[in-house]
């Protein structure tokens, strides 16, 4: 993965953190529909946090993690396959 996605992702999970405790919402007593603001908050913040990871998951796992370069091929016949030393049946 290029490392300007990678940068971007580091940038959504530092400003979905920032999100998470609505500081600008402490001492308001506003309902809506019965429930005060600051839960609706949290409800709207689980929603969008759900969505990001399930993009993230679905397109950008192991991001920063693989390599991009000469990783070894996993495929049953390859020959770059590491000998873990173990019986065989």
């Amino acid at each position: 993965m290029s490392r300007p996605a990678l940068w971007g992702w580091i940038v959504v999970a530092v400003g979905l953190s920032a999100l998470t405790i609505p500081w600008f919402l402490w001492g308001d007593a506003t309902l809506v529909a019965g429930i005060p603001l600051w839960l609706w908050w949290h409800v709207g913040w689980m929603g969008l946090a759900s969505l990001v990871f399930w993009l993230f998951a679905r397109r950008f796992w192991g991001i920063g993690i693989e390599s991009n370069g000469n990783s070894r091929d996993d495929s049953p016949g390859s020959a770059s396959r590491a000998d873990t030393g173990g019986e065989r049946r």
